[in-house]
């Protein structure tokens, strides 16, 4: 199930938080519950890809890129993510996550998070691939940064380049086996 109350704290919590240029890194502090949790007592890969989301809307909220969104009727959709998962996070453990956008080229902008333990180490780290959505389909990040003052986002680092010719090479549609039906 969707951490609809969560999602609500975050964004009671952050609502009057300073605003953040658009490569700025939102800061928020989670913990893991035990509905979290997988077979093996600790955060499920898929979950922490929901939790993801507790960073990710508030950032955007706090960089203006949901004002943009509204006011042009555009929404906001993942296109890819690749993910890294290196250290567990058990029931009751306390996170930092940081949320941060860090370049774009002409179809989607790319952001990135992380979450920390007290202890300094990070538990994990995604790569998300985002589009931005009008009614024609996707609105070039441009457009919307844009309307933000913004001229040009950072340079694309090599590690996110490689990723996305990476991605470029597999097939879509993925192939189907013959033999199963």
């Amino acid at each position: 199930m969707y951490p609809v109350l969560r999602m609500a704290k975050e964004l009671f919590v952050h609502r009057n938080a300073a605003r953040l240029p658009v490569t700025g890194t939102h800061v928020s502090h989670h913990i893991c519950w035990p509905w979290d949790l997988d077979f093996w007592m600790e955060l499920n890969n898929g979950r922490t890809l929901t939790l993801y989301d507790l960073g990710r809307i508030p950032l955007s909220k706090r960089t203006g890129f949901v004002d943009v969104l509204r006011a042009n009727d555009w929404g906001m959709t993942v296109a890819g993510v690749s993910a890294r998962y290196r250290r567990r996070v058990r029931v009751f453990d306390r996170v930092t996550m940081k949320s941060r956008v860090i370049c774009a080229d002409g179809r989607f902008f790319y952001l990135e998070q992380s979450m920390w333990r007290p202890d300094g180490s990070c538990t994990s780290h995604v790569l998300y691939r985002m589009a931005i959505t009008g009614p024609d389909g996707i609105v070039p990040p441009s457009a919307a940064f844009e309307l933000m003052g913004i001229d040009r986002l950072p340079d694309m680092p090599g590690w996110v380049a490689a990723w996305t010719r990476a991605d470029a090479e597999r097939p879509w549609p993925p192939m189907q086996d013959a033999t199963q039906e």
